[in-house]
């Protein structure tokens, strides 16, 4: 990975077609990989591939993984939570838009 990329890594905001390994996306977020299988596991961030070694993840998921360490922390909610919170978030965020779309 180019020194670029790592500093756009660090950096709040993602290209949306940037695609992140496992070992990157643990590097980025600070979190181990067990505790991305987890995120996985409930469906907080999806990744693209069949097996651990091929996950690739786009940026989206350092967002969400970051989402989710704030409802945790900050909230004490539980991982379900969390996915259910950020499930309804994106809902939020698609209707708003819809609605944004009729209005113009």
């Amino acid at each position: 990975m180019s020194h670029e990329l790592m500093n756009s890594l660090t950096g709040e905001i993602l290209e949306e077609d940037v695609e992140l390994t496992l070992a990157e996306l643990c590097r980025t977020c600070q979190v181990t990989a067990e505790r991305v299988f987890q995120l996985v596991e409930y469906g907080v961030v999806e990744p693209q591939g069949y097996r651990p070694e091929q996950w690739r993840f786009r940026g989206v998921s350092v967002r969400r993984i970051r989402c989710a360490q704030r409802l945790e922390q900050d909230l004490e909610v539980n991982l379900a939570g969390t996915a259910l919170a950020l499930e309804l978030l994106d809902e939020l965020t698609q209707l708003r838009a819809r609605l944004q779309r009729l209005e113009d």
